[in-house]
């Protein structure tokens, strides 16, 4: 099964691509497919309780499973701005 990964903020800085076409084994889960990149780039890892997931541009829970063909959009907490002087 091939699934696309779209990777936002600091995940697609510490990868170096916004996106990652990933095969992965039937009835695997949103946060199995983070997993899986983790095995394969180490330096994202650290992000598993915070992760925001989305699949098809839709936010789900990390159980969510996939299907063949899916966009998963793995979103981590993001900070910033200031206060108004």
């Amino acid at each position: 099964m091939a699934v696309r990964v779209l990777l936002f903020a600091r995940l697609a800085e510490l990868a170096g691509t916004r996106e990652v076409d990933l095969d992965i084994g039937e009835g695997l889960t949103a946060a199995d497919a983070y997993r899986l990149l983790v095995q394969r780039d180490g330096s994202l890892a650290g992000f598993e309780s915070s992760l925001a997931y989305a699949v098809n541009r839709e936010y789900v829970g990390a159980e969510t499973p996939l299907s063949d063909g899916d966009e998963l959009a793995l979103i981590p907490p993001v900070s910033g701005g200031a206060d108004a002087v």
